[in-house]
């Protein structure tokens, strides 16, 4: 793994419609790996175009709680629409893409 200056480690990024996520892993300087998960949307203010970020942090003690409870609400998603009971409601132009890659980035990857 080849660190650059500013500690990253790897990213991944997955477009999504208006909003585009960061998963980005990356090391402190003790060599432990964390992860910072970056949502971006686009957004027009006054005829100019500008971006939102929001940023979570993930520390390894908390990795597999975190996807174990990602797993579990993206499953149930899928379980509700499958049974016509909701509709995947989408934010973005790909409703079940968007959910679909939402788990292919896993910490598989990392």
């Amino acid at each position: 793994m080849e660190k650059d200056k500013n500690n990253e480690v790897y990213s991944k990024v997955v477009r999504a419609g208006k909003r585009t996520y960061f998963f980005d892993v990356k090391s402190t300087k003790g060599n432990d790996l964390y992860i910072t998960i970056t949502e971006s949307k686009k957004s027009f203010v006054d005829g100019r175009e500008t971006y939102q970020k929001h940023k979570i942090f993930l520390y390894k003690e908390d990795f597999e709680k975190f996807k174990d409870g990602l797993d579990d609400v993206v499953d149930k998603i899928g379980e509700l629409s499958e049974s016509g009971e909701y509709a995947v409601d989408s934010h973005s132009d790909s409703s079940d893409d968007s959910i679909k890659n939402y788990t292919e980035v896993s910490f598989e990857d990392l």
